[in-house]
């Protein structure tokens, strides 16, 4: 039942957790960060090259599109030539 807790465990008292003594915590973070899939070499250098790529294609567009509204501005208030 949601908001009751995981009561197996007896970790939850209502909607309060029980505390958690760091090195029990320690623990439970590393026993958790083992269950982690890690990228692979390859998976992170393709995936980093699409970040740069799309950041380099945000940024023309939005160069693009700063050039257009600059020019109907000045074109609007008659400073343009």
């Amino acid at each position: 039942m949601a908001g009751k807790g995981d009561k197996a465990s007896g970790r939850f008292y209502g909607n309060v957790m029980a505390k958690t003594s760091p090195f029990e915590f320690i623990q439970q973070v590393r026993r958790e960060t083992a269950k982690v899939t890690w990228p692979t070499r390859n998976e992170t250098a393709v995936t980093t090259l699409m970040v740069f790529i799309m950041v380099a294609l945000a940024s023309v567009f939005f160069a693009v599109v700063d050039m257009v509204l600059q020019f109907g501005v000045k074109y609007l208030l008659g400073a343009g030539g």
